[in-house]
């Protein structure tokens, strides 16, 4: 169970990276749509659990991996946005969220 800080503090990091990563799509991956569909905080603030999902032309294992590679830039970003309202910005910890192809492909097989 989330305590009321972790879960104003999650909403508040969904927020800013979900502006972040629209501005990182933008610029490194033209035609590319990423959207933060949740964060989950660590009780001690620390670690920040965060689900991506990635819709376009190019490969999503290719597109992760250079998120992953961007993690620092992106919490640096991150830092600047949110510095007034926390102390120590938490380490950013990024999964593919799939929960809609699984969705999808429910969808497709009651159709069959």
């Amino acid at each position: 169970m989330e305590s009321k800080r972790q879960q104003k503090i999650a909403r508040l990091l969904q927020k800013e990276l979900g502006e972040i990563m629209r501005i990182y799509a933008s610029e490194h991956l033209h035609g590319y749509l990423i959207t933060v569909t949740k964060v989950n905080i660590s009780p001690d603030l620390s670690l920040a659990r965060t689900y991506l999902s990635l819709f376009g032309p190019a490969k999503r294992e290719d597109v992760f991996e250079r998120i992953q590679n961007s993690t620092k830039e992106i919490r640096h970003q991150l830092a600047l946005r949110t510095g007034k309202q926390m102390r120590i910005v938490p380490e950013l910890a990024f999964y593919v969220d799939d929960s809609l192809d699984y969705i999808e492909n429910i969808d497709n097989l009651l159709k069959s």
